[in-house]
């Protein structure tokens, strides 16, 4: 489990073919020193497991699975990735809860900055969007963000300075491809609704309230 909050952006050293999958290995220049092997962390919000610990340079295997639904299996030479590693019990809550299970890719439609800030659009398939609310929550290559507009084709998030400085939506440009996790409570109320209307139950706001939703 993690936050969305970037602890730090590393470099890619090499992604190496595997059967099945992959190997990646990342440059994280002496950030995390006390890392052990068997960590989670999740890189550009995808939860991976440390395997290997040389130096700076540590790796993880990803499977294919993840490699196709990911933006991972992109991945070149000193390409920049977000970083962070798993949220401790007692940790500050500074985001929201992300699990480092992508849903999907999104594609950086709009890229609009001004003095104070940066609205980005992502194009996305409805799929995503119905899951989606203003002011709620989504991880964009890990990084949580809180949604300002959304319609069915596509969704949008304002950027403060830090963020774009801080993690690598500060060199994103239109048309690149981004990992898309969208919030954990908006998956179950949609899987909830789902069933519902299956079994032609009605739903109310007061069962919504009682079960913790609204």
């Amino acid at each position: 489990m993690f936050t969305g909050i970037i602890e730090h952006v590393v470099s890619v050293k090499k992604l190496l073919p595997k059967a099945g999958g992959g190997e990646l290995f990342l440059d994280v220049n002496g950030f995390y020193e006390d890392l052990k092997l068997g960590e989670s962390m999740a890189i550009n919000g995808v939860c991976l497991t440390v395997k290997e610990i040389e130096g700076q340079i540590i790796s993880f295997d990803v499977s294919g699975e993840t490699l196709r639904r990911t933006t991972l299996g992109t991945l070149g030479h000193a390409e920049k990735v977000n970083a962070e590693r798993a949220l401790k019990v007692g940790d500050r809550l500074g985001g929201h809860f992300v699990s480092g299970h992508v849903d999907g890719i999104g594609t950086i439609k709009e890229k609009k900055q001004s003095a104070d800030q940066c609205i980005l659009s992502f194009s996305t398939g409805k799929i995503f969007t119905d899951m989606m609310i203003e002011k709620g929550s989504v991880a964009i290559d890990g990084i949580s963000l809180t949604i300002v507009g959304v319609t069915d084709s596509f969704f949008s998030v304002a950027l403060i300075p830090y963020t774009l400085a801080s993690t690598t939506l500060g060199f994103r440009k239109t048309g690149d491809l981004v990992n898309v996790e969208i919030d954990m409570m908006g998956k179950w109320i949609k899987k909830l609704l789902i069933n519902t209307r299956e079994k032609k139950v009605n739903i109310t706001q007061g069962q919504l309230m009682e079960q913790g939703f609204l």
